[in-house]
């Protein structure tokens, strides 16, 4: 397998997805909510088997086209289900009664917390050493309009030159208007700019056809085939920039 080398040394510029990059799903209250419908599991086997459902949902982004929609959602809930120990002697209509049950919960306007909300750990960390080595941060990112006020609630928004929220751009990942948008704005050469996130069809093909170089984000080891450079975290990459 030909998988092209990323020149560190000549890195100006890294262009971040958020979820699963940044920031992770709320998994405490998916634990909670999954227990109030009969399935006990533990936030680690939530973790991983988001992890593992990540390249089926890859896989069906070109044909669902949004990431944003209901249908994702139900998709990628239920793919989460059935990486899940503890969901894997559910029958078919009771699997999707509560991917729908789910899904509603998660998103429904009126909630109190928000899914995607969680630093994931070394973040910060990460975000010191790339801005002490100098480079040029910037957020790209399919979401639904919140990303901005996300990162800044969390205390992040402030390593960020620009962040970039589809709903606001109008294109989505892996549009590569979206991506020559990012470039154009940030002033950024794409030769020296790398983009990092956790989904094959949508980060790393997106990256490509804007001629950006493209990490994935592999924490357990699920993408194994695929034609392109992996790290299991963003803290990962941040050290081997220090290298060079």
């Amino acid at each position: 397998m030909n998988i092209p080398a990323i020149p560190y040394a000549n890195i100006k510029t890294v262009f971040l997805d958020a979820g699963n990059t940044l920031l992770s799903m709320d998994f405490p209250w998916i634990r909670e909510e999954l227990k109030d419908m009969g399935i006990r599991c533990d936030v680690n086997e939530l973790e991983r088997a988001e992890a593992a459902a990540r390249p089926m949902l890859s896989s069906q982004l070109e044909h669902l086209i949004s990431t944003e929609t209901k249908q994702t959602s139900m998709f990628y809930m239920g793919s989460i289900l059935e990486k899940l120990p503890a969901a894997s002697g559910l029958s078919g209509i009771k699997h999707n009664e509560i991917i729908e049950k789910l899904v509603v919960m998660l998103q429904s306007p009126g909630r109190k917390r928000r899914l995607w909300s969680n630093l994931i750990s070394g973040v910060i960390e990460a975000l010191d050493a790339l801005k002490m080595k100098g480079l040029r941060l910037a957020v790209v990112s399919n979401s639904n309009g919140m990303i901005d006020e996300t990162l800044s609630n969390l205390g992040i928004r402030k390593y960020f030159d620009h962040v970039f929220d589809s709903h606001y751009v109008g294109y989505e990942k892996p549009d590569m208007r979206f991506f020559r948008h990012a470039l154009e704005i940030s002033g950024s050469d794409p030769e020296r700019t790398i983009h990092i996130g956790d989904l094959y069809h949508v980060d790393v093909l997106g990256a490509w056809s804007a001629g950006i170089h493209a990490l994935l984000l592999d924490p357990f080891g699920d993408w194994q085939h695929v034609d392109c450079v992996r790290m299991p975290d963003l803290l990962s990459f941040a050290r081997r920039m220090e290298e060079v």
